[in-house]
């Protein structure tokens, strides 16, 4: 069974098995998976099994969907491949089931395996921790550049509505002088 399981330090080890056919992740509750981080749109990306294919394909988020670092709209995510969504990294783990070979009588004891300390959370974030706030952590110096985008074209917008009433104020006064005259 595939998985996503979050890298970024303030919230290692949270994870989810992808069981579905269209896994929604993003900052809001409504998702299959919520990270309520602020670099991470309301609706990020959406998770799509195809077969033994992962497709991650963006949904217009603000702060970009990357694989291993690479901007993508659409693409196939590999295991062990590094999925980042604002200032979030997950990676893609795939649990390969394989029968252990017998190890020859002259061969030393296998290692300890480590532990997986992963938490698998199938219903996103808790109400408790949005209530807390973004946590800290993510890249270093990274902020100025996960925060909102300014939109030049509303403030050009602005400046036009305020200069067109201005002339319409103008020609009023124009108007009620001429008749008052």
């Amino acid at each position: 069974m595939a998985k996503l399981v979050v890298l970024t330090e303030s919230m290692a080890g949270r994870a989810l098995e992808l069981t579905a056919e269209k896994t929604t992740i993003g900052r809001v509750e409504d998702n299959a998976f919520q990270i309520p981080e602020p670099s991470i749109s309301s609706h990020h990306c959406e998770v799509l099994l195809q077969g033994s294919e992962v497709k991650i394909r963006d949904l217009n988020s603000t702060n970009g969907t990357f694989i291993n670092d690479q901007p993508v709209t659409e693409a196939v995510l590999l295991p062990g491949q590094i999925l980042r969504l604002g200032k979030v990294e997950l990676r893609l783990e795939s649990a390969v089931t394989s029968t252990p070979t017998p190890a020859p009588a002259s061969a030393p004891a296998p290692a300890k395996k480590p532990v997986d300390r992963t938490v698998v959370m199938s219903g996103g974030v808790s109400l408790n921790e949005l209530e807390q706030g973004p946590r800290q952590g993510g890249f270093d110096g990274a902020s100025k550049a996960f925060s909102k985008k300014d939109n030049n074209v509303n403030k050009i917008f602005f400046a036009v509505v305020a200069v067109i009433l201005l002339v319409i104020a103008a020609v009023l006064v124009y108007v009620f002088n001429k008749a008052g005259k």
